[in-house]
């Protein structure tokens, strides 16, 4: 009844968010999906029984849905930006690396920063392959913000949410951020944000980065990370990002996001001109 690339949700969570299968395997007697969510950060396991295969209305409807609550985001960032533009300046916004597990979640964000007026360079590498392919990156890609993101999750039945035992992918994370860290120690010079969904957040911090997911180890959109580098992109690099406000751009918001004081990566020149003319 079930293959590959069908999209589900699962009884045991209400069916709360629709995921879609990216393998079947057998364990014991029993068959399980890998799940990666449509929209949120989240690789997961179920077993077949527990999934309701969802028709095309329904996968219609909610991205819909999610459509419009990015769509309310992203005004909302676009409206903030179009108060801080001083006419007599030009402006030389910070640079994106952004290494995502997900191949379309990364072209999502692609499109986004596009659609921001963000230069960003897209590298889709696996959560387990980033920490070998960071220092190569960082070197052939320089960057002012690094973001290093993909599909993390809570493993069943792990109660230490300080172990990183206790979690998919996190581990990776704190490995990137460190190997990071060995290129540019600077938190300002290099502003990282790292995480997915219910990543360890202290870990994360605790390694060196900037920004990370998620201190109520809640699920995070795809979209989050791009938001909230847009808003450190475009402050001045001499005024401190409001860590309240850039953290409300986002969807998920203080559960699924936090950081630290940050300086923004945004640089003016006078007198205005248009650069490339």
């Amino acid at each position: 009844m079930f293959k590959i690339g069908n999209i589900v949700a699962r009884r045991s969570y209400s069916q709360d968010l629709f995921l879609k299968i990216l393998d079947i395997k057998k364990v014991g007697r029993e068959k399980v999906a890998i799940l990666g969510g449509l929209d949120y950060r989240l690789l997961a396991d179920a077993y077949l029984d527990d999934l309701v295969l969802k028709n095309n209305k329904e996968v219609v409807y909610y991205q819909l849905a999610d459509s419009q609550e990015v769509y309310k985001k992203f005004s909302k960032v676009v409206f903030d930006r179009k108060f801080k533009v001083e006419e007599e300046y030009f402006e030389i916004p910070g640079k994106i690396l952004h290494l995502d597990g997900d191949k379309e979640y990364l072209e999502q964000c692609r499109r986004t920063y596009q659609q921001l007026g963000l230069q960003a360079k897209g590298i889709c590498k696996s959560e387990m392959e980033q920490p070998k392919a960071i220092l190569k990156a960082l070197r052939e890609n320089p960057a002012n913000i690094l973001v290093l993101t993909g599909h993390d999750s809570l493993l069943k039945g792990k109660k230490n949410l300080r172990s990183l035992d206790s979690y998919r992918s996190s581990s990776y994370f704190v490995q990137s951020v460190i190997e990071a860290r060995k290129f540019q120690p600077n938190k300002d010079e290099l502003v990282i944000f790292a995480g997915g969904c219910q990543s360890n957040f202290e870990a994360i911090i605790e390694a060196g980065a900037n920004f990370a997911s998620s201190p109520k180890r809640m699920l995070i959109h795809a979209l989050d990370p791009v938001f909230l580098v847009e808003s450190i992109a475009f402050t001045p690099i001499d005024r401190t990002v409001s860590l309240k406000s850039i953290i409300g751009h986002t969807i998920t918001g203080i559960d699924g996001v936090g950081g630290i004081e940050t300086r923004g990566q945004l640089r003016r020149g006078y007198p205005r001109i248009e650069l490339g003319s």
